[in-house]
């Protein structure tokens, strides 16, 4: 029986990117190229993120297209990569390292935070907080008191 990978090997995992035509399906996403990312590419933008500063999850799909030459990102890899930069994240805190992806700082494109991230919403308020960012309740959601003042735009 095979052993389940860690994150960190998901994360790892020899892969590289590919540009394939935007599908049917997905034509709500324009006519052109959709960019197939890796986690590994994700995980480096995302580890770009300054401490106060946020990220929206359409700005890392943006960055990675524009580098790629390709019309958009495709956002359901993005999504998955970014949960396995997180988790990989947070496995990398539990074995002792210091330095890891600042995952908390992607915000959805409201500010609203990710309850999918390790932790929830509940360690991504608290690592936010400690970035020196507000967090304020908005419904039934929570989201970074005026997130678009602190969003980065990659070069």
């Amino acid at each position: 029986m095979k052993s389940k990978l860690s994150w960190r090997e998901k994360l790892e995992k020899p892969q590289q990117p590919k540009l394939v035509r935007i599908p049917p399906k997905m034509s709500r996403f324009g006519t052109g190229t959709m960019l197939i990312p890796t986690p590994n590419l994700v995980d480096g933008l995302v580890r770009r993120i300054p401490k106060g500063k946020l990220v929206t999850v359409s700005e890392i799909r943006r960055k990675l297209a524009s580098d790629f030459a390709a019309d958009v990102t495709c956002p359901l890899t993005t999504g998955i990569f970014i949960r396995i930069a997180a988790e990989a994240a947070e496995e990398d805190r539990a074995n002792g390292r210091r330095r890891i992806t600042p995952y908390w700082r992607v915000v959805k494109d409201d500010g609203r935070l990710n309850p999918k991230f390790p932790g929830g919403e509940k360690l991504q308020t608290r690592c936010l907080r400690d970035d020196g960012l507000s967090i304020v309740r908005k419904g039934n959601h929570v989201a970074v008191k005026d997130f678009a003042q602190r969003l980065t735009i990659f070069d």
